[in-house]
């Protein structure tokens, strides 16, 4: 009796879960994705051009960027005196992954560069009543795993 009851149920369930259309697993709204996807195109499309007035104003005041070295860990004053000098960065996006969370959009997309080749860059966006603004991004580029070490040995792991 107890397993015919537990086979039911658990087939039940199966059906149940096969049966729900594809929307029902999807954790983040049309609405919001277009929303993070064009503030997130914006972003590297004013890096590419060096328009760092738009770019900056991409981020919320609060925001913090991490950058490929250790060493930066940046509020926006302290990166935007590391960006406005410069002529800008062109990244490539070839692939990007959003997953909402009530007010907050969390992302990772892979991005290619001339400079660095194959990076990730990963991140936090907030809904603010001034729309969504990025609060945290952290650019690292993508070792391949049969290089880990050789890596790690130049970074000065033991």
């Amino acid at each position: 009796m107890h397993k015919a009851l537990l086979t039911f149920l658990l087939t039940s369930s199966l059906w149940l879960m096969s049966s729900l259309p594809a929307e029902a697993n999807d954790t983040i709204s049309v609405e919001s994705r277009q929303q993070a996807d064009t503030l997130l195109d914006k972003l590297h499309q004013d890096a590419s051009n060096a328009n760092w007035d738009s770019y900056f104003s991409l981020y919320d005041e609060k925001a913090v960027f991490l950058g490929t070295d250790a060493t930066e860990r940046w509020d926006m004053s302290q990166f935007a005196g590391y960006a406005r000098p410069t002529d800008g960065w062109h990244y490539e996006v070839k692939s990007r992954q959003l997953l909402q969370f009530d007010n907050t959009i969390v992302f990772d997309e892979l991005l290619h560069s001339a400079s660095y080749g194959l990076c990730r860059g990963t991140g936090a966006l907030q809904l603010t009543e001034n729309g969504w603004k990025i609060v945290q991004y952290h650019l690292s580029i993508a070792i391949p795993n049969e290089n880990a070490k050789a890596v790690a040995k130049l970074i000065g792991a033991r």
